[in-house]
Order: C-alpha cells, then sequence, then structure tokens
C-alpha cells in the first residue's frame, strides 16, 4: 500500500492578538482561501485537511474549507495534538504535514522539499523550524510521522505542549529521529506570518505587488527587499514560544 502524506492546517477564528485574522481580505479573498489553495499546489501531498475546533465561531471555518472541496475534522480548541490525531486517522496519513492557516506565504516548493528530505532521512520529524531557523518565519513546515505523533498522542501529558501538537516529538531527540531542513541561504529575519496588524500590512503589500497567490518565496522577497521600509514595520513583533514543559514525560 502506497504512504499517503496528507497536509493538516490548523484553523480557528480566535486568536489572541488579531481576531479571525483567517478571514481577513487579501485581493479580496479569505487569508484561509489562500493558504489553502497554496497548499494544494504541492506535489507531494495526497491530500489537504483543515483542523478547527467545535466552536459554532468556528462554522464559518468550515464553510469556507467545504466550498473548496477540502476535508474538515473538528476537535478541541486547546489540545491541538488531539486535532491532529484525529484529522490523521480520518484521512488515513501516514506522513502529516503540519500547516498553520495563520501562513499564507506558505510555498509548495517549500512544503515539497521538506516532505523529500523527510523520504530521504528516513525519519520521524522532519522540519525547516528546528534552531537555528533560516527560513523567513511564515514559511514554517513540519512533517512528522503518523507512529511518532500517536505515541507523542499517548505519552504526551503536558496541556501547554499538546497545544502546539509537535513539542513532545522534537523535544525528545532521545525517542525520535529528527532532521533539520535549511534554506541555501539565511533570511531568519524576516517574519511572513500572521498574528498582528503589522503583520497584516506587511502581508497585504506583498500580495498587492504580486497581484496573484502563486508566486514563489524568493518572488515575495524581492518585492520586499526592493521595498526596505516594509520590513520594518512588524521587525519587532515577537513570535509566541513554546512553554518548557510542566508535566511528566
Amino acid at each position: 500500500m502506497t504512504a499517503r502524506t496528507v497536509a493538516i492546517v490548523q484553523a480557528r477564528m480566535g486568536s489572541t492578538r488579531l481576531p479571525g485574522k483567517v478571514m481577513l481580505p487579501l485581493l479580496g479573498e479569505p487569508v484561509l482561501t489562500h493558504v489553502l489553495r497554496r497548499v494544494g499546489r504541492a506535489r507531494t501531498l495526497d491530500e489537504v485537511v483543515v483542523a478547527t475546533t467545535t466552536l459554532p465561531a468556528d462554522d464559518a471555518i468550515v464553510e469556507l474549507a467545504e466550498a473548496a472541496g477540502r476535508r474538515v475534522v473538528r476537535g478541541s480548541e486547546t489540545d491541538l495534538l488531539d486535532r491532529y490525531l484525529a484529522a490523521a486517522r480520518a484521512s488515513d496519513a501516514d506522513a502529516i504535514v503540519r500547516v498553520t492557516s495563520d501562513c499564507p506565504l506558505i510555498d509548495p516548493e517549500v512544503i515539497d522539499l521538506v516532505v523529500a528530505a523527510f523520504r530521504a532521512a528516513d525519519v520521524d520529524y522532519a522540519s525547516n523550524t528546528l534552531e537555528p531557523l533560516t527560513y523567513p518565519r511564515g514559511l514554517d513546515l513540519e512533517v512528522v510521522g503518523r507512529a511518532a505523533l500517536e505515541r507523542a498522542g499517548r505519552e504526551d501529558r503536558d496541556p501547554a505542549w499538546r497545544e502546539h501538537a509537535t513539542p513532545y516529538v522534537y523535544r525528545h531527540p532521545e525517542l525520535f529521529r529528527l532532521h533539520r531542513v535549511v534554506a541555501d541561504d539565511d533570511h531568519a529575519d524576516r517574519r511572513w506570518t500572521l498574528d498582528t496588524p503589522e503583520d497584516y500590512a506587511l502581508i497585504e503589500r506583498i500580495y498587492e505587488a504580486l497581484g496573484r497567490d502563486d508566486f514563489g518565496w524568493r518572488e515575495a522577497l524581492a518585492v520586499v527587499e526592493a521595498n526596505l521600509a516594509w520590513g520594518s514595520s512588524n521587525r519587532d513583533v515577537s513570535q509566541k514560544a513554546v512553554p518548557p514543559s510542566d508535566g511528566p514525560g
């Protein structure tokens, strides 16, 4: 039986710093629409699934995803690991590509690169987010094997880690085989994720400058480098960190 590689896009309306951010417009369409379209262009994927919560506010996520022809799985608001496992089981995934819906510059070519690295290295987990970073923040990708994710689901007892889905895997290198994917050059100082109004202003400018959503991250970089003032607008925004474990395991 051929192994199935499934991208699971986590999405919800709740956000501390920018509520409803996945529905903000870019070129007249919601952020989430662009994320799903861009992820769907990756050649290494068998399916793209949306994992959202059971909260009524997230009915809008379900409606958008189903209209885009994507399977939707609903689960816990806070236990993201459990939500990912439910989506992996529903789609019979052997390898899970974790994508967050607040990354509208996610690049299908980078998805293919990380998936290929995961397969070639024969590991449990491959990512371009293992420190030190080299890709711009907002191209974040993790590929985790189903068996590793299932083990994390059984053994991780820390609610703070489960809220971020994968820390149990990448913070236990003695249990799991990890592989770091790096870019050819270092652009870790770029921030292209969507958490604040400043982030949105920058991403909106990039989309408007390119006028479409099928651009690669290098094209986005060229636009930002041609407009140096843009990159300074969200430079001081801090990324939400995964806390250290307070629980066993």
